[in-house]
């Protein structure tokens, strides 16, 4: 006797089951997780105090006490205010000086030290020793240096050479600007060429061997070359130099404080003075404000010109 056997029909296959979102949102959680300390330190050392120079900027509070609203007062005063505008000039100038004279030099010495084979680490480390020495330490050591009294001036007319002696480099309204600026560069080239070295030895090597079996001379090389090669570096370096150049502080509170009358004033040494020293801490608030807006327009003006491809 068979058994009849029914083939029964193979049930279709279970579509596939979607993928949980919960994995995605755990890696997010976590990401967050991570992320909160340096959220928590930039709410309370950035946001913070941001927030609360805002507010103050409107008000006259003395750095003690209460603080009372008074609107746009301190603006008003701020641009009517000729040490104000005396300041805002000096940075103007200094910031003309810092995006020309110390990022050419830096430019000039790295393409200069980018063909010495031999040493080359050497005059590397020799150039960046004044980047790290103490601001203090090294403003007080020129400012000895540049003393008329004690000075270089007085040790080079012991030596037979008489132009320097007796010159208040400090002390004369029209050279204690330009003789901080120096004292800056001094410090502040050495940073440049290092930075800008290890931009031109990441360009292409054949480019160069290219153009020489072209005929190109160094000069060629460099402009046609080495800067569109390094570009990127040298308009971050550039904003950067803007921005520095409107906090400036150290070397011209070490050296001059701000002086003599007003001439190397800047809107760094102004803030502090009316801040510590004159007790308008509302308005030296509103000082800080415009910095700051100072800061984010060269920040805007960077991020237009890396729209248009200036930074590639």
């Amino acid at each position: 006797m068979h058994t009849l056997q029914v083939e029964r029909p193979t049930p279709p296959p279970a579509p596939p089951a979607r993928p949980s979102r919960h994995p995605k949102l755990r890696r997010k959680a976590i990401g967050f997780v991570f992320m909160a300390p340096l959220l928590v330190v930039n709410l309370l050392v950035i946001a913070v105090p941001a927030s609360l120079s805002i507010w103050y900027s409107f008000t006259d509070w003395t750095g003690l006490g209460q603080a009372n609203f008074i609107g746009l007062d301190n603006y008003r005063h701020l641009f009517g205010d000729p040490e104000f505008r005396n300041a805002f000039l000096h940075n103007v100038m200094w910031t003309v000086y810092f995006l020309t004279v110390p990022i050419s030099m830096g430019l000039f010495g790295a393409f200069l030290l980018s063909r010495i084979k031999r040493f080359q680490m050497i005059f590397r480390v020799a150039y960046f020793i004044p980047y790290v020495v103490a601001t203090v330490v090294s403003g007080s050591i020129w400012e000895s240096l540049l003393s008329p009294d004690e000075g270089i001036g007085n040790g080079l007319a012991n030596l037979g050479i008489p132009w320097l002696k007796d010159v208040n480099f400090l002390g004369d309204q029209h050279l204690a600007l330009g003789t901080v600026a120096f004292v800056n560069t001094w410090q502040w080239w050495g940073f440049l060429v290092v930075i800008f070295l290890a931009a031109m030895q990441s360009v292409n090597p054949s480019l160069y061997e290219a153009a020489r079996l072209d005929g190109a001379n160094a000069w060629q090389e460099f402009w046609h070359i080495t800067l569109p090669g390094i570009r990127p570096t040298v308009m971050f370096l550039s904003l950067m130099t803007v921005i520095w150049s409107f906090l400036i502080f150290d070397y011209i509170y070490i050296l001059t404080q701000g002086g003599p009358a007003g001439s190397t004033d800047v809107l760094g040494t102004l803030l502090y003075r009316d801040a510590f020293a004159n007790q308008q801490a509302g308005y030296a608030a509103s000082i800080g404000v415009v910095m700051a807006v100072i800061s984010m327009i060269s920040v805007s003006g960077f991020l237009y010109l890396r729209r248009r491809g200036w930074d590639i």
